[in-house]
């Protein structure tokens, strides 16, 4: 009669230990997403707007309305970015001095050409904070079309499927074990 392998076995069940582990901080990534979701919506629908200032602008504080004064535009871009149709296209951006001597990140709008906006450099900006962070001009600048509005459900909350995967995976590695042992046993 064959005897089980003691160290292969040890492999095994740590393995699967961890993978149930990963499992259950999954889950509780899970709560902590729900509970920074729903922050977010809540400062979605907060009446007040705040100002944007150059100290680092804290994720309690995505998805307010905010303001600030650009002094000077410092540099332009563009990125991917939706209309508030639901139109891809182009965000138009501007990099602003702020007359605390911090710079700020503004969606200036929507276009579908590139080059669109070019003529703005600063003023008052009244938006949205969204990651980055940036602040979305709402209303926008520069004669552009508005972009979509920064939303929270937007952002990808798996930690559910990947707790699942998990603990799928430590069933499989026992599973299979099992079966690699049975056959060892059997001869």
């Amino acid at each position: 009669m064959r005897r089980i392998p003691v160290f292969a076995t040890l492999v095994v069940l740590i393995a699967a230990g961890v993978m149930v582990s990963l499992g259950f901080w999954q889950l509780r990534r899970l709560q902590q997403k729900e509970a920074l979701l729903a922050r977010y919506v809540a400062a979605q629908n907060a009446t007040d707007e705040v100002e944007w200032t150059s100290r680092k602008v804290s994720k309690d504080l995505f998805y307010r309305r905010a303001h600030l004064f650009c002094l000077k535009v410092v540099g332009r871009s563009s990125i991917a970015g939706r209309s508030a149709e639901g139109t891809p296209g182009i965000a138009q951006t501007a990099d602003c001095s702020l007359a605390d001597g911090g710079k700020a990140l503004v969606v200036l709008g929507w276009s579908d050409r590139p080059s669109a906006g070019g003529a703005w450099q600063g003023g008052e900006v009244r938006g949205t904070i969204a990651p980055g962070p940036r602040l979305v001009a709402d209303p926008p600048l520069a004669g552009l079309h508005p972009n979509a509005r920064p939303d929270p459900s937007e952002i990808p909350n798996n930690h559910l499927s990947y707790a699942i995967q998990w603990f799928l995976f430590a069933i499989t590695a026992l599973v299979i074990y099992g079966i690699a042992l049975g056959k060892r046993l059997r001869g």
